[in-house]
């Protein structure tokens, strides 16, 4: 029970990195200083970035062990780090070199919306006899009309990072949007897979 309401706390309020709905990408960047990531020696943490400790820990281990799939050495950031250092960069630091990690990768919520669309009502013509009665009679069954709806779509904007942590910089940098999130897992093995074909495509991963 615990589980299922922290994993419906996180889509209410992350709503990562996996799709029922579609995940696009508004914008991406690549560093136009750093090569292709040699995956060799490569340790990297996943942090989603969140005052609640509950809403990280399924997202960050379901991108690590996506990662670690793929042939990356990675962790779930709360494994690496204990929260309540989160807002202490020394400290932070301290840990992290102690991990011997490498490379981070951060993601924070943007924004969740709700967008209202409207699909207006439509008439289907097959013919138009209005003189005799059989002649409207064939008109009016074979003229359809669909009336109009309106629904709403959930989209959440996730702001996704990559950094080096040593030299300390920015390697690749993402905003994406996904529509009508309903799974977590799913919604972090779209964003993992969309990201990666991204960043293959900047010449920041190899294939």
């Amino acid at each position: 029970m615990k589980k299922c309401i922290q994993i419906s706390a996180f889509i209410l309020c992350l709503s990562a990195l996996a799709w029922a709905g579609s995940t696009k990408f508004t914008s991406a960047w690549k560093n136009p200083a750093v090569g292709p990531l040699d995956p060799a020696g490569v340790r990297i943490a996943i942090f989603v970035v969140s005052q609640d400790e509950s809403m990280r820990l399924g997202p960050e281990e379901t991108l690590a062990t996506e990662l670690r799939n793929r042939g990356r050495d990675a962790k779930a950031g709360y494994t690496v780090l204990p929260a309540e250092l989160n807002r202490d960069k020394e400290k932070a630091k301290m840990f992290l070199k102690k991990a011997g990690l490498t490379h981070a990768i951060m993601i924070r919520v943007v924004s969740k919306d709700e967008e209202v669309n409207y699909v207006p009502g439509t008439v289907w013509y097959t013919q138009s006899y209005y003189p005799s009665f059989w002649g409207y009679w064939g008109h009016g069954w074979s003229t359809v009309y669909s009336p109009g709806y309106v629904y709403s779509d959930t989209v959440v904007t996730l702001e996704t990072l990559l950094y080096s942590i040593e030299p300390d910089q920015l390697m690749w940098a993402s905003i994406s949007r996904t529509t009508n999130p309903k799974d977590i897992r799913k919604m972090v093995k779209d964003l993992a897979n969309a990201t990666a074909k991204q960043m293959r495509k900047a010449g920041l991963l190899q294939k």
